[in-house]
């Protein structure tokens, strides 16, 4: 189980949220469904890297990070986790 940030953040139309340590972004109508979208994303992220055999993580620099850039557009941080299974094949 990895455990992740991810920061929602209002826009004019909807929402955002962003996961800082995957630069894993999405969007929705509705806070409840840029969350739901991020956590999609993220998984889907992390899947196809560990399947390719990539890094995962890809951190957002400091300067990008909304959090840190545009302070007034985040509307809450949250944690989330993620499960990933491995499996083996001969």
């Amino acid at each position: 189980m990895l455990t992740f940030t991810g920061i929602l953040l209002q826009e004019e139309e909807g929402y955002s949220s962003l996961c800082p340590e995957l630069d894993v972004a999405s969007m929705g109508d509705t806070p409840e469904e840029a969350k739901a979208n991020l956590l999609e994303a993220a998984t889907l992220h992390i899947e196809g890297a560990i399947e390719d055999g990539l890094p995962y993580l890809r951190p957002v620099p400091k300067e990008d990070d909304p959090r840190f850039a545009a302070p007034e557009t985040v509307v809450e941080t949250f944690r989330f986790k993620v499960d990933v299974a491995v499996r083996a094949y001969p």
